[in-house]
């Protein structure tokens, strides 16, 4: 009997909701779906990241905005059959983290998110079921001011971002996830694996399950049960069923 495969990525950008994102949430939905990707996360940066979305707007204005980038790639993907599951990638002037579990109603709800300290983040996540995975760790960046850890707080560690082993954006950093990995094996956390993507350029990241997920509850489970059977950096795309 054949062996079904479900491969999800788990971090991504598009430009209704991320200033450095180049393609919208619909088209970023259609390039995955052409992949062979079964679903997609939408993470688009945060009120204090690098947001796409004005920051002088009221709350639920700005949040209605910030989530047109999943709302198009979620409209998009029922269309043409790719899940599209909603989360966020939250800045704290270097540690960055990957919000699942919540939803737009949820951030509506709770405007007190928005100048959250790292440790009131992860309280008001924590109390209505959501997770907190910390994204690239180690990556060396200019707007990283210094590197940060938060070993007994998060849900998980993000080991593979395939963001830094493409020569697409420059000059490879395979290190990073490296120290990732030994971080997350240091501390048994979770691990988690996603491409970083921004535009149309396939870094083939992204995590592979044995069944299909039902939505993003399911998938924040999947991940703390460490159900994924295979964790792509994006090296060897061609090779994971092996």
């Amino acid at each position: 009997m054949k062996r079904e495969y479900f491969l999800y990525e788990t971090h991504m950008h598009t430009s209704e909701g991320s200033a450095c994102g180049f393609c919208t949430g619909a088209e970023m939905a259609d390039i995955y779906h052409k992949a062979g990707y079964t679903g997609i996360i939408v993470t688009d940066h945060f009120f204090y990241g690098n947001t796409a979305v004005n920051r002088s707007l009221a709350w639920s204005d700005w949040v209605e905005q910030y989530c047109l980038g999943f709302e198009h790639a979620k409209a998009e993907g029922d269309r043409i059959g790719l899940q599209v599951f909603f989360g966020w990638e939250a800045g704290y002037r270097g540690p960055e983290f990957l919000v699942y579990g919540l939803d737009k109603e949820w951030l509506l709800a709770h405007p007190e998110i928005r100048d959250a300290t790292v440790e009131e983040q992860l309280a008001l996540v924590h109390a209505d079921g959501g997770i907190v995975i910390q994204a690239h760790p180690f990556r060396e960046a200019s707007y990283i001011k210094e590197i940060k850890l938060f070993p007994s707080s998060v849900d998980g560690v993000e080991v593979y971002n395939a963001s830094h082993i493409s020569e697409y954006k420059g000059v490879p950093h395979p290190e990073f996830n490296i120290k990732a990995l030994a971080y997350a094996r240091e501390y048994d956390l979770p691990m988690t694996a996603g491409s970083d993507q921004h535009d149309e350029t396939m870094f083939w990241g992204g995590m592979v399950f044995g069944r299909k997920l039902k939505d993003i509850r399911d998938f924040t489970r999947a991940v703390v049960n460490r159900e994924a059977i295979a964790l792509l950096d994006g090296s060897k795309m061609e090779h994971w069923k092996e």
